[in-house]
């Protein structure tokens, strides 16, 4: 035989009643279906006592609201008017006494315990009543007549022996359909009605498994099974499919919902199994949990993550505990006395303090009691005062396959590490199963996300992206984002989430991801109005786990952000290269705060666009090379115009034909002052390993002063004014076969950059287009140095850069 549970949101509404009504039916075997009170009703019921405690007659609106949500249920789940008549004069008559016992308490304007618990009674046995004439041949029982309970600890417990012999009775024969109200038992002394508190439902469906050594116990909810983390706040997590005792008891003691905690201790005690399922998904296979540990062959360690979102910590410290017997003994024996639970304890071996996690309900309370214990050891001095931290989360990770698996722990702190969360306060037990610590609750989502996925419990390894800069480089990046992601999900497991995007006015954020098909239209038309300093404090609110800023901008003021977005755990990739090449002092606090935080701070397309020149100088680097020479043509805008420049094309043509092909700025004087190379040769300089300033840089400029002043349109009158001259100088070279190349050199921390005439035996000779070209000499390549060559100038491949960056960060 089997026991079937179906709990308030399962015999909630009229359909999800009929759904119970098909399950029970479908099974061959006989079944005791245990119910709960109709959704909602055990706290309305509550609430309504409460108010008619406190005089106010607005309980009578409260309790006509029962009586009409039972009727509506009624009219929908039975249509035979014969029995529906039947049964409807037998809810009535029930609500008829309820009604009577709130009359009373509105009078007398006091509510015991016993009135409370009779009163709460009436929401199974309304349901049971009720439930009992939809389900075929079903026979209703009274849990009252055999669940019994004794006053114990100011608690209702189950008195098993008396309960055991009384089920084994009712139950002989045992009907094909049993219908029980769950919740509801009476005291073995008196009789009088008792309940088996919160969750009571599931504990009566567990007793009467136990008793009559049930095959399963079968838990109908509104889900799918446990699930590896809360689905509210992480949208990958998915049912597990098998749970042994241990790991359910320790989710469920740490705020998993799906089962009543104590519904466990029976049935491992008898190894009955239980399957959690759904009652509004009755295909899905749920969750098996059974005492068999079952060896898993997937690579995640853990089972699941559990929190308790309300948690105070209390620390009783003072150099007066070290080495003194009973201090701890004192503490739990006050708190027990006062009917505060404690959930979680951690004790320095030094002895001098004891912390311990209780709900926020009972901090002030477990404060005060303990200071009143410890009254003379706070006048002497030995003991501090003791004072309760709030606004804190509980978070568990939970599995027997961490068992004597090393390096668990290092890797859930080392995770928590590197998102920036720092851990208050931590606890395991030898078992090795749970390993549970406190945090500020508002990093309690971060936590539970950079676990899940850290500990491969999620489908996908995640990255937040933040795109600032939306113009021709982020657009690229978006398209290349949007095409590559299915590959990457498939291949890789990892999936790229934007999850914000912006420009020089607006920023457009959703914590679950952009739609890269048309999220720079909703940019324009959704987007709210923004500054640097706003975005920032946007980004840090949302304080999403595994976030990745990507700057695609040439703003000094977007550039100011990255020291406080590292500083928050967040990587940096940029394609703007004002941080990298600003005052010396600045760049090393970046890289330095980056690795201290954990994080990475990357500028690959800072020079050459999308060639890997930094990473393989800082591979030279880390393996033990040194950088000696460096001589380069960085800039693919004046390669490309030194390129064009012909009898046809003179250079104020060539440097037009740069400015609208995209590879020059809007002002091309940026370009032709060679400020933007000398930017790139600071920052290879120092990557290098020199220390250099942009104004340690010798200038060679082959363009006059006075042509950069003035507007832009008086630029374009005048530059004209250099055609001939430049062209004389390429007929010139032209006859000694050589070409112009503007080149950046650095020697042993020497910088200078220059026009330069280039024979035909030198590697920058056939240059062409916009590419750019750099030679490396160091001790090991000082013969023969190593050269990297391409493409240096472009949308696309900075975009394909700044899109490497970003995948180096997943470590894929």
């Amino acid at each position: 035989m089997k026991v079937l549970k179906f709990g308030g949101t399962s015999v909630g509404s009229v359909k999800s009643i009929l759904s119970v009504k098909k399950i029970v039916e479908a099974i061959e075997e006989p079944v005791i279906v245990v119910v709960s009170a109709l959704g909602g009703i055990t706290d309305k019921l509550l609430n309504t006592s409460d108010m008619a405690s406190r005089g106010d007659s607005a309980y009578e609106k409260e309790l006509s609201e029962i009586t009409t949500r039972h009727m509506e249920v009624i009219e929908g789940v039975i249509p035979d008017e014969v029995i529906r008549t039947e049964i409807q004069k037998k809810v009535l008559s029930l609500l008829d006494e309820l009604s009577n016992i709130y009359k009373g308490i509105y009078l007398i304007n006091d509510l015991s315990a016993k009135t409370r618990d009779t009163i709460v009674s009436y929401g199974e046995r309304l349901s049971s009543l009720l439930i009992s004439h939809v389900i075929e041949d079903a026979k209703l029982f009274d849990s009252r007549k055999f669940i019994k309970t004794i006053h114990q600890f100011g608690k209702h417990m189950v008195d098993f022996d008396q309960t055991n012999r009384l089920i084994k009775e009712t139950f002989d024969p045992l009907p094909k359909v049993s219908l029980v109200p769950g919740f509801i038992s009476s005291s073995t002394e008196n009789g009088e009605v008792t309940n088996l508190g919160r969750g009571g439902s599931d504990y009566t469906a567990s007793i009467l498994a136990t008793a009559l050594d049930a095959s399963i116990l079968e838990i109908w909810t509104d889900m799918d099974g446990f699930m590896t983390a809360d689905p509210r706040v992480i949208s990958s997590a998915y049912v597990i499919d098998q749970l042994s005792f241990t790991e359910a008891m320790e989710l469920c003691n740490f705020g998993a919902k799906v089962i009543y905690p104590p519904t466990i201790y029976p049935v491992y005690h008898k190894n009955i199994p239980i399957r959690i399922l759904n009652t509004f998904n009755p295909e899905a296979p749920g969750t098996y949990i059974s005492k068999e540990k079952k060896q898993s062959t997937a690579k995640a360690i853990i089972k699941g993550i559990s929190s308790i979102n309300d948690t105070s910590l209390i620390t009783v410290q003072g150099l007066g505990m070290v080495g003194v017997i009973g201090v701890n003994y004192r503490i739990f024996k006050t708190l027990a006395q006062n009917g505060i639970s404690v959930f979680m304890v951690s004790q320095a071996s030094s002895e001098n303090n004891t912390t311990f996690a209780v709900r926020n309900a009972d901090a002030d309370l477990a404060v005060k009691v303990l200071n009143e214990e410890f009254k003379l050891e706070r006048s002497q001095g030995e003991i501090n005062e003791i004072t309760a931290e709030k606004e804190l989360a509980t978070v568990a990770i939970v599995g027997e396959n961490m068992k004597r698996t090393p390096g668990i722990a290092g890797k859930l702190f080392g995770t928590l590490g590197r998102a920036g969360i720092s851990v208050i306060a931590c606890a395991q037990g030898a078992s090795e199963t749970n390993i549970s610590f406190v945090i500020k609750h508002k990093y309690l989502r971060k936590a539970l996300n950079s676990i899940h996925d850290s500990f491969f419990l999620s489908e996908y390894k995640v990255l937040n992206l933040f795109i600032t800069g939306i113009g021709t480089v982020g657009s690229n990046l978006l398209e290349q984002i949007r095409l590559q992601q299915p590959k990457l999900m498939k291949q890789n497991s990892l999936s790229l989430r934007v999850v914000g995007i912006a420009n020089s006015k607006k920023v457009l954020l959703k914590r679950e991801g952009l739609n890269l098909d048309n999220c720079i239209e909703e940019l324009k038309e959704n987007g709210i109005d923004s500054s640097p300093a706003h975005l920032c404090e946007e980004i840090l609110k949302m304080n999403i786990f595994n976030s990745v800023f990507v700057d695609c901008t040439a703003s000094a003021d977007i550039a100011e952000l990255y020291e406080t977005l590292l500083n928050n755990n967040i990587s940096v990739v940029t394609a703007n290269k004002v941080a990298a090449s600003s005052p010396y002092g600045n760049y090393i606090n970046l890289k330095e705060t980056a690795r201290l935080r954990g994080v990475k701070f990357l500028f690959e397309t800072n020079v050459g666009a999308g060639l890997p020149i930094i990473n393989t100088m800082n591979d030279l680097i880390n393996s033990g090379d040194h950088i000696l020479k460096l001589e380069a043509v960085l800039s693919g805008t004046l390669n490309f115009i030194f390129n064009k420049l012909s009898t046809e094309i003179p250079l104020s043509k060539a440097i037009l034909m740069a400015k609208e092909a995209g590879y020059s700025e809007p002002d091309p004087r940026i370009d032709l002052s060679g400020k933007d190379v000398i930017r790139k040769l600071v920052i290879l300089a120092r990557e290098a390993g020199y220390k250099v300033e942009q104004e340690d840089v010798k200038k060679k400029l082959f363009i006059p002063e006075k042509y950069f002043e003035g507007t832009i349109e008086e630029f374009w009158k005048n530059i004209t004014g250099l055609d001939a001259e430049f062209e004389a100088k390429r007929q010139k070279l032209e006859s000694e076969k050589k070409h112009f190349r503007f080149v950046a050199k650095m020697e042993n921390g020497n910088c200078e950059v220059g026009l330069q005439e280039v024979g035909s035996q030198h590697p920058f000779y056939d240059l062409e287009g916009s590419n750019n070209i750099i030679m490396i000499s160091t001790e090991r390549y000082h013969e023969y140095p190593m050269i990297i060559k391409g493409y240096g100038a472009g949308a696309d491949v900075t975009a394909a850069g700044v899109f490497a960056d970003i995948i180096s960060i997943a470590n894929i």
